[in-house]
């Protein structure tokens, strides 16, 4: 544990005019709160305080950032108290300390529906003051460095807690350094002999190409010399799980895998920035479709850059991101940046986000959400978003997120427009709505009076503003057809149990589920938003089993029309819980494709044969045949302990071939029998995570496999 000397010596680094009084007043206290208990690992627990705030001294905080690091524990495990600290070292400290403390009393990794609650408390938090986040990041990153002191089921637990929620928040916050090494460590206990490969190949590598990194820095530094233009260049390989991450997306291994380097240009001024990169553009040849300008279109959070890749040495490509100094504060400590000292006083840097308008732009559009599956979805969405910047026609400019569609952008200009989207033209030219929009795109919404959102739209959609728009625009289309059909769910659903749904029954359970009204809930009901087993377990939990309502195969899709049969497409193997296509055929009824199904672009010019259906939302009691592709090692007993692997996931194994056989290894299709998409994940990743299994993947056949005719 560093004294409090050394702990004052790191603050005075970037603040001379630091009270070092108030701080070490702050150790002693947290000090003798903390004294007689201990860590997993045994070392006292006051480790742990002074741990967080060396790490919030790396981000050049203030003062009371500091001290609430050294004392974030006190009144949650110690005999202090919200009043005992206030006097002591001040309101503001008690105050943060007070919402770090409500923070970690969230279970963040509970079942969905309170998960989505505990969203709302977090970001509520963070609107009263944004440092109190920052301290719980801290705190989270020194658990996750001496994770290993823990049992391995309550590691699993915050690595997975991690990954899922701190990591992402802190990419959004544009923390990018601490939003790579929370996944990491996570990746470490969740996957370690899937990290050991990246960083095993990775020795490899560099015993076979030698220090790639130091010779093509050195070769920037001399172009930019050239140019006149005076600039750092750093190098880096980057952290082990984004490897892994662009290896899943791009289904490549890691031998075909490129960018595995990235290296950054600091330059003195903006106009610097744009210099080098016509220098190193002309050196190297720029990959297509592989650059960002940041700079002039800089991110919500307050991230300026220029992004690049180009072919480096050997045809590698490699990422270049070139920024200014000030930039690059922000780009290291994202919203953060807001707080940092630099000699003494609050470092007035220009690209600094306002906290304030940070947070508000970020809570607006859940504000009004009072569905907490919708709520959590849409944070969700947000939360993992990058953006693109697209135009409108009049040349003003629209952020979206990463994959966003025409029906995304209208929604973002006004909801009313989105309501009557009929169409959209790209760059001039007539796009189906499902088109995914590129950086620089100038988009033109199409409108017609008398248009009403349509089911389909909720598949196309990526934004939260315009699902939740979609979502309550087709509750009040439908709601009297869905509070009839609801009001018979609820009758049966009760009278299952012997009871009745009267009135006073129904209210009761509408309190329960916070969904306002009877009718609400009725109209929920009926649209297969909440099921029959949830209504009657709010007013009845002791009536109900904790395993949900059970589907027979025949009503496992919603959306059919009355005696109308569906089928699963073998292209695509859509399971419950995946967003869903249907297309009708003469004589087969519906088939139906998973939304993201190659195939559904042969139907693209007959939209009478699209049917808006969706996966009933209760317990399957069918189970799905899906094919996975396997490549496993050729050593005795592998195939053995894979079906082992399959049995103990509860899945069923239907048929099994083998595809190709080498000497080091075989490729097998295997059938299994699978309940829902959770299973199928769960599944995948237990195969990935065996030693002897070099690429599990979901079998898809593409359109020129084979042809299917209406």
């Amino acid at each position: 544990m560093i004294s409090p000397e050394d702990l004052i010596a790191l603050v005075r680094n970037y603040n001379p005019k630091t009270n070092a009084d108030k701080i070490a007043d702050a150790f002693a206290y947290g000090e003798a709160m903390h004294e007689g208990q201990f860590r997993h690992s045994g070392e006292p627990y006051f480790t742990h305080p002074v741990a967080v705030a060396a790490i919030l001294t790396e981000q050049r905080l203030d003062d009371a950032t500091i001290i609430t690091a050294l004392l974030h524990d006190t009144i949650e495990d110690t005999k202090a108290s919200y009043e005992e600290v206030a006097t002591r070292f001040g309101v503001e400290v008690a105050e943060l300390v007070d919402g770090v403390t409500k923070l970690t009393n969230l279970q963040l990794s509970s079942r969905e529906t309170k998960q989505a609650e505990n969203f709302r408390k977090l970001f509520m938090a963070m609107s009263k003051d944004l440092r109190v986040i920052l301290v719980k990041l801290a705190d989270r990153l020194h658990n996750m460095r001496t994770i290993k002191a823990m049992r391995p089921d309550k590691q699993a637990q915050k690595a997975r807690e991690t990954m899922d929620i701190y990591a992402p928040l802190a990419g959004r916050m544009g923390m990018q350094w601490m939003r790579e090494e929370l996944e990491d460590l996570a990746f470490k206990v969740l996957n370690p002999e899937g990290r050991q490969s990246i960083i095993r190949r990775f020795v490899t590598l560099q015993r076979e190409t030698g220090d790639v990194i130091h010779r093509i820095t050195g070769d920037m530094r001399i172009e930019l010399e050239k140019a006149g233009i005076e600039a750092e260049v750093f190098g880096r390989a980057k952290k082990p799980y984004s490897i892994w991450r662009k290896m899943q997306a791009k289904d490549q291994g890691f031998s075909r895998l490129s960018d595995i380097y990235g290296f950054r240009v600091i330059t003195q001024c903006e106009e610097d920035s744009y210099r080098a990169l016509g220098a190193i553009h002309q050196r190297w040849r720029a990959v297509p479709g592989r650059f960002k300008d940041y700079i002039s279109q800089p991110k919500s959070n307050g991230y300026r850059s220029i992004h690049t890749t180009v072919s480096g040495r050997d045809g590698k490509r490699v990422e270049v991101q070139i920024r200014t100094r000030q930039m690059h504060d922000v780009a290291e400590t994202g919203v953060a940046a807001h707080w940092s000292y630099r000699d003494g006083v609050r470092s007035e840097n220009p690209f600094a986000v306002d906290p304030a308008k940070w947070i508000a732009s970020l809570t607006e559009q859940f504000d009004a959400e009072e569905d907490h599956d919708e709520f959590l979805e849409a944070v969700k969405l947000e939360m993992y978003s990058d953006q693109v910047f697209c135009f409108t026609p009049k040349g003003d400019v629209t952020k979206l997120p990463k994959g966003a569609t025409p029906i995304d952008f209208a929604y973002a200009i006004h909801t009313r427009i989105g309501h009557a989207c009929v169409g959209a033209k790209i760059d001039g030219i007539r796009v189906p709505l499902w088109t995914r929009i590129r950086n620089g795109q100038s988009v033109e919404v199409i409108t017609a009076e008398g248009q009403t959102p349509q089911v389909s739209w909720l598949d196309i959609a990526t934004t939260g503003k315009a699902r939740t728009a979609i979502r309550r625009a087709l509750r009040a289309v439908d709601r009297e057809r869905f509070v009839k059909l609801g009001h018979e769910l609820a009758r049966s659903a009760f009278e299952h149990v012997d009871r009745k749904a009267t009135d006073k029954v129904l209210e009761t359970a509408a309190r329960a589920l916070r969904v306002g009204t009877v009718n609400e809930l009725l109209a929920r009901l009926g649209a297969a938003e909440i099921t029959a087993h949830d209504v009657v377990q709010a007013v009845y939990p002791e009536l109900t089993s904790q395993e949900g309502d059970v589907i027979s195969p025949r009503r496992a899709v919603i959306g059919l029309e009355a005696g109308q049969s569906f089928e699963r497409a073998p292209c695509c193997q859509p399971l419950p819980g995946e967003r869903i296509i249907g297309i009708t055929y003469r004589g087969r009824g519906v088939v139906v494709h998973a939304a993201d199904c190659d195939r559904l672009s042969e139907f693209e010019s007959q939209p009478e044969r699209w049917v808006d259906v969706h996966w009933h939302s209760g317990m399957h009691q069918a189970a799905y045949g899906v094919t996975l592709g396997l490549t496993i090692g050729n050593d005795a007993g592998v195939l053995g302990r894979i079906c082992t692997l399959i049995g103990e996931k509860k899945a069923n194994i239907s048929d099994l071939e083998f595809v190709d056989r080498k000497p080091d290894f075989y490729r097998l299709m295997v059938n299994v029998e699978l309940r829902d998409v959770e299973q199928l994940h769960s599944l995948m990743l237990t195969l990935e995570a065996e030693s002897d299994v070099a690429e599990v993947a979901r079998f898809r056949e593409k359109p020129e496999t084979r042809s299917i005719s209406g």
